[in-house]
């Protein structure tokens, strides 16, 4: 679809306002997960995560887990957009997703918190997928990368946001605000969505909720993989983050907010990186490294104190920035028009497998371990993040998409 050059510029600032409405409601939950242990858990008294933070590390890494398979609705939420249109199911699910997230203020339980969680994870998963789509779909191919860079930098500020927010907001019911100002961004991005032109119509797709034709299954297999080992590492690297740093090793949260506001510069960079190494070797070698850096910097800023955090969680940005717009075009450039949003949700899919797996071992491995302090997370970590990695390099088995045309 071709747009005239004026129209452009609009629709990627309001694909990049979506990105960042959805980034900052999905990583509430995650960025306040430590308020939320302390008030709703009870500490034991044997030497263990729950005797530090109210909750056990199999509890928490079940309720990450429950939120990130909850994403499986996104596979038919995403498939329907390849039958009613791109921007009517983004539209839905934005909506959708922006209540329930601020309902999720009102939970009087641990449990619910993960309800309701559960609920609006697939509708915003859904809407972040769509966004990808649509961002692909509406470029050339030689500004596809550079608009999902963008776009990937939305994400990422509306979840730095969001931890931000929650570090500076305190109080005995602060994440109860945090979750409410998701209501707030309604008004703003109603105008925005509607700029959005819709690039498929019911004529024009063929598709059946969640089926793909069996020439591309293959090739779905393969980025599928790749996304689930991403999703092994990045669940646990990123859902127990503040966990650790604020209920292990005590950093203040307002300290641990400047940490994240002062990460958006290599996020940046990762960003930078992203663009420049696509174009040097492309979307295949631009993934393994990316994968390589997010599985190192997490094993660093879980193993060691306060400088080792730091550290490895400003890589770890790094390396999502690095990875977020590579992963996003090849999980969307290598499938056709008709099927793209229903192979976007199969990707979703291998997503959260991959970031289930990830939490409930990490969580179980920290329960056997029975460690507390600096470094109690090294060996969870090491079981979790390292294995998988030589796995990714199945990834040369892909076209290169960089060059490709979009059929």
């Amino acid at each position: 679809m071709s747009l005239n050059e004026p129209r452009i510029p609009r629709v990627v600032i309001a694909l990049f306002v979506v990105a960042l409405v959805a980034g900052f409601a999905q990583f509430g939950a995650v960025a306040s997960l430590e308020d939320v242990a302390r008030h709703f858990g009870h500490p034991a008294d044997q030497q263990s995560l729950q005797s530090v933070v109210g909750l056990s590390g199999s509890q928490l890494g079940v309720g990450l887990a429950v939120l990130r398979l909850a994403s499986l609705g996104a596979l038919p939420l995403a498939s329907l957009a390849d039958q009613w249109g791109r921007t009517t199911v983004l539209r839905r699910t934005l909506y959708a997703g922006l209540v329930i997230t601020a309902c999720a203020s009102l939970s009087p339980s641990y449990w619910i918190f993960v309800a309701c969680f559960a609920l609006a994870r697939p509708v915003l998963s859904t809407t972040s997928a769509i966004v990808q789509v649509i961002t692909v779909e509406l470029s050339t191919t030689t500004l596809r990368i550079e608009r999902l860079v963008i776009v990937s930098a939305g994400a990422g500020l509306g979840a730095g946001l969001a931890a931000i927010v929650h570090g500076f907001v305190r109080g005995p019911n602060s994440f109860r605000w945090l979750f409410a100002l998701a209501i707030v961004p309604l008004a703003l991005v109603a105008p925005l969505v509607r700029r959005i032109p819709e690039s498929v119509t019911r004529r024009e797709s063929t598709a059946r909720l969640g089926s793909v034709p069996r020439s591309i299954r293959t090739r779905l297999a393969i980025v599928g993989l790749v996304v689930f080992v991403v999703g092994v590492i990045a669940g646990p690297a990123s859902g127990f983050t503040f966990v650790y740093g604020e209920g292990v090793l005590k950093i203040p949260p307002n300290v641990v907010a400047v940490v994240v506001t002062l990460s958006a510069v290599t996020g940046l960079i990762g960003l930078w990186l992203s663009r420049l190494l696509d174009r040097v070797i492309g979307r295949r070698r631009t993934i393994f490294l990316g994968v390589v850096i997010t599985a190192v910097a997490a094993t660093i800023a879980y193993g060691g104190g306060e400088a080792a955090f730091v550290a490895g969680y400003m890589f770890g940005v790094l390396a999502g920035g690095l990875l977020a717009p590579a992963v996003a075009a090849l999980s969307t450039e290598l499938f056709p028009h008709t099927h793209r949003a229903t192979a976007a949700g199969w990707v979703v899919v291998a997503g959260v497998f991959g970031a289930v797996v990830g939490l409930i071992v990490f969580g179980l491995v920290s329960d056997v371990v029975h460690v507390t302090g600096a470094g109690s997370l090294r060996v969870p970590a090491l079981v979790t993040f390292l294995p998988l990695v030589p796995s990714v390099a199945l990834v040369w088995r892909l076209p290169e998409s960089s060059t490709m045309a979009l059929a």
